[in-house]
């Protein structure tokens, strides 16, 4: 591992004077996967030389309770190696885990989609509570959530909801809830107290730039129309809202959550660039086979991943048949159990197929 992680350090040095090299400035898509390549280096470089540090501590105080004739030096050696030798395996298993290829998409943002599926108006309210759920993640996470585009439900949530989610590496953790997530509960409209069982899916999207997925604007059409949506004066009085629709894959997108038409444009061809590169990468994984659709992290999303028992206060993670037994923390985002554990099979997994 130490010389592995000595090559690291060593093409992270080569990264570092790269970046600021002329030629490569000017060379905007190759700058920017360097400068991903330098910061995705910098963590593990950092973490070496921490693990460096305490490899010669372990060693001066090996040293000490060997030669040392003092017999207080000696305990005092003994006591701090005995504080050091955790911290060196904490350290090893923190490296390997770094050390496990990650998907190159795990940095970027995300388009978040969630749709009410069967159960009627129980569902689109279901999806509200995903949303909600959602929103108080990114809240303890520090990242950003922006509602794009919306269509309510009937009696409350939403049979169709939209998001953007920015921060640090949001798609390496948020990938592990596409799939379709079943509710049990009585829902409020039900009269005679049974219990209903509806579904939503939710969709995550690595977010991709105009650099990585390039669409020619003569092959979209671009609508627009009155935001329906909170906003003013200006809902339903100007045409603000963007329906765009990329006629050579049927994709269609709409933004209506910013007043400027501009604004609802841009965040709209974020949402079409993710969804053209999602059904690109579909294709692609189809034709050679791809390894992952095992893998928690990669399976199909009509798969049922989640089930959110509410008479029973429980909540359980089918692909690694994980249960929470409270549904109350769950739905006020604490997500991170379920992901953290999700994270770690995937990567014993990756192990397993080979791919690391």
């Amino acid at each position: 591992m130490l010389d592995k992680l000595e090559a690291i350090k060593v093409r992270f040095e080569e990264v570092a004077d790269l970046i600021i090299q002329p030629n490569i400035m000017e060379d905007m898509k190759n700058f920017a996967k360097l400068t991903k390549e330098y910061k995705d280096l910098d963590k593990i470089v950092k973490k070496y030389e921490e693990y460096k540090g305490v490899l010669s501590n372990i060693e001066n105080a090996k040293t000490v309770v060997s030669t040392e004739k003092d017999q207080e030096f000696r305990e005092m050696a003994k006591m701090e190696l005995d504080e050091l030798y955790p911290q060196k395996d904490v350290l090893e298993s923190f490296i390997k885990d770094m050390l496990v290829p990650k998907d190159p998409n795990d940095s970027k943002n995300i388009i978040l989609e969630i749709r009410g599926a069967a159960g009627g108006d129980e569902a689109a309210i279901f999806a509200g509570d995903l949303l909600r759920m959602y929103q108080r993640f990114c809240e303890k996470q520090g990242w950003k959530i922006e509602v794009m585009d919306f269509t309510d439900g009937a009696s409350g949530g939403f049979k169709e909801v939209v998001a953007s989610i920015s921060g640090e590496d949001v798609f390496g953790q948020m990938k592990y809830e596409s799939g379709v997530h079943r509710v049990q509960r009585v829902p409020a409209t039900e009269t005679q107290g049974r219990i209903h069982t509806s579904v939503a899916s939710v969709v995550i999207l690595p977010e991709m730039d105009d650099v990585e997925v390039n669409i020619n604007m003569s092959d979209v059409r671009v609508d627009t129309f009155c935001s329906s949506g909170p906003g003013g004066q200006s809902v339903n009085t100007t045409y603000s809202a963007v329906r765009l629709t990329h006629v050579p894959s049927g994709v269609v997108v709409s933004c209506q959550d910013e007043k400027s038409q501009t604004k609802n444009k841009e965040k709209a061809l974020k949402v079409l660039r993710s969804r053209v590169y999602d059904i690109e990468l579909a294709k692609h994984n189809k034709e050679v086979g791809d390894i992952r659709k095992t893998m928690v992290g990669g399976g199909d999303r009509s798969d049922k991943i989640r089930t959110y028992n509410y008479p029973q206060g429980r909540v359980t993670d089918h692909r690694i048949g994980m249960d929470i037994f409270n549904l109350p923390s769950v739905m006020d985002g604490e997500i991170y159990k379920f992901i953290e554990e999700l994270r770690l099979v995937e990567n014993a997994e990756r192990l397993k197929e080979g791919t690391v």
